[in-house]
């Protein structure tokens, strides 16, 4: 419903291009709950979709807002200035990260990154994703394309770091020994790990009660049927 929306609003009075508006339903929607999808992730997949779709700056706004919802939704509709003709999408993406900016220092976000561990009912995906959504949050956001690239490399060199410092048990210790340079080799190393640890767990099972079933039919009587003879 809200693509073909979509579709009718912008196809007034538009010249003819080819775009693909399907991607629509690849953004998430926005409400500004810091439980739910946070404001960046929000903005990236409209600029990656846009991308991919050949939308227009005018487009990306219109799927932004069609995908508000709750407090962003309300926050919108009172921001007059959004409202404008000719706003840009530079404009909205600017006057929604300063309203739903992170309310805590980035001090704060590096130090819960360097002292991140993982926890024992967490697997190592689960503690890597938690560490990037962490990392995320240390990397600033710039339009210049090389200063972001340097952000983003630091942001990815103390998640390396901060993983496999927080990484528990064996798999954490194999995944030292072997001194990773990538995020996505340091956390191969540790998935690996951690399902040789259950199948040797399974096997050092299976034998312990097959062990078990041996000796309890070693231990059981002989049954014998005879006759007695009078």
């Amino acid at each position: 419903m809200e693509i073909q929306r979509l579709r009718e609003r912008l196809s007034l009075g538009a010249p003819t291009v080819h775009k693909d508006l399907s991607l629509v339903s690849l953004v998430p929607k926005f409400s500004g709950s810091e439980s739910e999808v946070p404001l960046e992730e929000f903005i990236s997949t409209i600029k990656s979709s846009a991308r991919i779709g050949k939308w227009q700056e005018a487009d990306k706004i219109e799927v932004a807002t069609l995908r508000l919802a709750a407090t962003a939704k309300i926050f919108y509709n009172g921001c007059s200035d959004l409202h404008e003709e000719g706003v840009m999408w530079q404009k909205f993406k600017e006057t929604f990260r300063n309203r739903f900016k992170d309310v805590h220092t980035d001090q704060f976000h590096f130090t819960n990154l360097h002292n991140a561990r993982q926890k024992r009912s967490e697997s190592p995906q689960q503690f890597a994703d938690r560490c990037k959504a962490l990392a995320q949050k240390i990397t600033p956001k710039v339009d210049d394309p090389i200063a972001q690239r340097i952000h983003r490399e630091t942001a990815e060199r103390m998640l390396l770091a901060s993983f496999v410092s927080g990484l528990i048990g064996v798999p954490g210790k194999y995944t030292r020994f072997s001194n990773p340079q990538m995020m996505e080799q340091a956390l191969t190393t540790a998935l690996s790990v951690q399902e040789a640890e259950k199948q040797e767990r399974f096997n050092e099972s299976f034998y312990a009660r097959f062990e078990n079933s041996v000796r309890l039919v070693s231990r059981s009587p002989t049954r014998t049927s005879c006759k007695s003879s009078e």
